[in-house]
């Protein structure tokens, strides 16, 4: 399996770390894309930097690199995951407008029939942006904005955080253990 991660600039960045670590624990052939703005969001937002990340992928490439095998819909993957994806990130890809690589490869995964999942972690939603979410679903993203739930009882943000790249990870199939999943009542 292959999946390339965009790291955009939006809040949430502790999210992408994990997924990415996740993807690792599993050998996920992964494929990093990162923006200016969300390099210094991880970084702030987390401590983590560029480099700390490079041990966790198969390979990164710069955002403005249309050159890179990515800028193709002839390039093999199986999916693309924004995470964070900013409001931004999500208008280029809703509206066709391929300005950088992350948004060149998410459009890609959607004329390729390529799952393609945008992690948004924004609130409260204006109505463009409800209007792009909408876009984005109509033209076959998933749309899944970062949305701990608390069924499960999380007692740390680790939990809370798990819950969403637990979901991530449920779009593209893979098996977990980060949440427990709802039973209903026993009775």
């Amino acid at each position: 399996m292959r999946i390339v991660v965009g790291i955009s600039g939006a809040s949430g960045a502790i999210y992408a770390v994990r997924l990415l670590e996740e993807f690792n624990k599993r050998n996920i052939d992964t494929i990093l894309l990162l923006s200016e703005t969300g390099e210094k969001i991880l970084e702030d937002e987390t401590g983590v930097k560029k480099e700390d990340l490079r041990k966790l992928v198969n390979a990164m490439y710069d955002n403005d690199d249309f050159f890179s095998p990515l800028a193709s819909g002839t390039f093999r993957i199986d999916g693309m995951v924004i995470v964070p994806c900013s409001v931004k990130t999500l208008s280029a890809v809703a509206n066709g407008y391929a300005d950088t690589l992350m948004a060149r490869s998410a459009i890609n995964c959607l004329k390729e029939g390529r799952k393609l999942i945008l992690v948004l972690r924004e609130t409260p939603l204006d109505l463009i942006t409800i209007k792009n979410m909408l876009a984005a679903r109509e033209a076959g993203a998933i749309v899944l904005p970062a949305m701990p739930a608390f069924y499960h009882k999380p007692s740390t943000i680790d939990d809370m955080v798990n819950f969403v790249v637990g979901k991530i990870l449920d779009q593209l199939n893979i098996e977990h253990k980060l949440f427990p999943r709802w039973e209903g009542r026993k009775g």
